[in-house]
């Protein structure tokens, strides 16, 4: 969502997690540029199929996708399959994809992935949201002792840093608001701003030492397929309630999915009150991806903490 691994910091070593519940993204990711859109040579090059699946011999678009474009196609075997074509390279969206199943949650079978497109499991049944929403709890107990990922990955078409680090409010502020603070198209005060709220007021706010759960990422309605399967994860380890945030975005969620989820892992009494600055590296990303109509979101963020 990647250029060279990330190491722990000097001295350091990688997080420890529950045995077998996560799945080591170690991977060496080429081929973003600076960015994070496709090369010439990405998605609308003939060649970039799977080289051990058979061509689809007929495609039809699927509602939904921001940034990449996704099919239901027939293989020429006869298989009926999810072709999602990306502006970035897809190696790690298919690390992350191991990584959730490792760790209870179901995602679709990754099929086949070439430089910039994935073939995934056509799923379908019933919807779930109460075994989801419990998936999701199981999802969040896997933890790290740090807050990261072994490598890059992408949020839509931005490169996104995962380098470890120690604490919650560090990795928030420095890996995930501030690189998207310094490349959004902002107004001065608003920038100025945001950087005043990440020099203390932002890090105080946050929980200091919470477990380093593994997240989604992006959690979203958009990204949870026919009520029981995630999809286009942005993993890491970092505090449960980033994932939590952005699924207070949507007010399309069925209740019995957070029900659920809430009895498995019951949710911190403060989180209503950081919510709001969890949501800051979200509503960055998306004036990076859609522009100024994204600017209102910012300015009530700050009005709503007075920073």
């Amino acid at each position: 969502m990647s250029t060279r691994e990330h190491q722990p910091p000097s001295g350091g070593t990688a997080p420890c997690a529950t045995p077998a519940n996560v799945i080591p993204a170690d991977d060496v990711i080429a081929g973003a540029t600076p960015t994070g859109r496709a090369s010439p040579s990405g998605p609308a090059s003939a060649g970039d199929w799977p080289a051990d699946l058979p061509r689809p011999i007929r495609e039809e678009p699927l509602d939904g996708g921001y940034i990449g474009r996704t099919t239901l196609a027939t293989l020429a075997d006869g298989r009926e399959v999810v072709v999602k074509r990306c502006p970035y390279p897809v190696d790690q969206e298919a690390v992350g994809l191991a990584a959730l199943p490792a760790a209870g949650a179901p995602v679709p079978a990754v099929l086949g992935a070439a430089a910039h497109t994935l073939v995934l499991e056509h799923v379908t049944g019933d919807p779930d949201w109460a075994g989801l929403g419990r998936a999701v709890a199981r999802l969040h107990r896997t933890v790290a002792d740090r807050f990261g990922w072994p490598t890059p990955n992408f949020h839509g078409r931005f490169p996104q840093d995962n380098t470890w680090t120690d604490t919650w409010p560090a990795f928030y502020v420095d890996r995930r608001v501030r690189p998207q603070l310094a490349r959004a198209d902002l107004p001065t005060e608003l920038r100025t701003r945001i950087g005043t709220a990440c020099d203390g007021p932002l890090p105080e706010l946050l929980r200091p030492n919470p477990p380093a759960s593994l997240t989604h990422g992006d959690l979203w309605p958009g990204n949870m397929i026919g009520g029981r399967a995630l999809v286009d994860p942005a993993v890491s380890h970092a505090d449960r309630e980033l994932d939590l945030a952005y699924l207070s975005l949507s007010d399309s969620l069925p209740g019995e999915f957070l029900s659920a989820y809430e009895r498995e892992y019951p949710v911190d009494p403060g989180f209503p009150e950081r919510r709001p600055a969890l949501l800051l590296h979200k509503h960055l990303v998306n004036v990076r991806h859609f522009g100024v109509r994204s600017l209102p979101q910012l300015w009530a963020l700050l009005e709503h903490y007075g920073w």
